[in-house]
């Protein structure tokens, strides 16, 4: 008799130890993409800063020498493509590239000459929103602050 009783047990998981292991994993899951979802957004931030402090730089050395900074016109074009007056121009331009870098959500940077701020030129990234203004990865990025 002891036999047949343990033939009739089924051996398995119960609905209530599925469900359970299921919420489990999709609370598991849930924290992981929270999680990376935050740091894609910071490496975007770390790249842009990264570039910007790089072509701040371009823009200053293209100053030292040319004894001038682009005009708004030219814009940031003026570190890889010399303009018409240049005379002691690098070879190869002020970047390591023949393009101008993007800000890390894809986007052109907007360069500015003598803009509200007093200094004389800024490069300016318009964050993840692309418009002005903005909060946490909205705001907008500027050269001037990311040193």
């Amino acid at each position: 008799m002891e036999k047949r009783r343990m033939k009739n047990k089924r051996s398995g998981f119960t609905m209530v130890e599925l469900m359970a292991v299921l919420i489990i994993l999709g609370l598991l899951a849930a924290v992981v993409v929270r999680n990376f979802v935050g740091q894609t957004d910071k490496a975007r931030v770390t790249t842009t800063k990264a570039n910007l402090r790089l072509l701040h730089s371009a823009v200053n050395h293209f100053k030292m020498d040319t004894g001038r900074f682009p005009d708004e016109e030219e814009g940031l074009t003026v570190l890889i493509v010399p303009p018409d007056d240049a005379e002691s121009y690098p070879p190869g331009g002020y970047l390591e590239t023949t393009e101008l870098p993007p800000d890390g959500w894809g986007n052109e940077f907007i360069y500015e000459l003598y803009p509200e701020s007093g200094k004389p030129f800024v490069v300016k990234s318009l964050g993840a929103d692309g418009e002005e203004g903005g909060e946490e990865y909205d705001a907008d990025l500027l050269s001037t602050d990311a040193y």
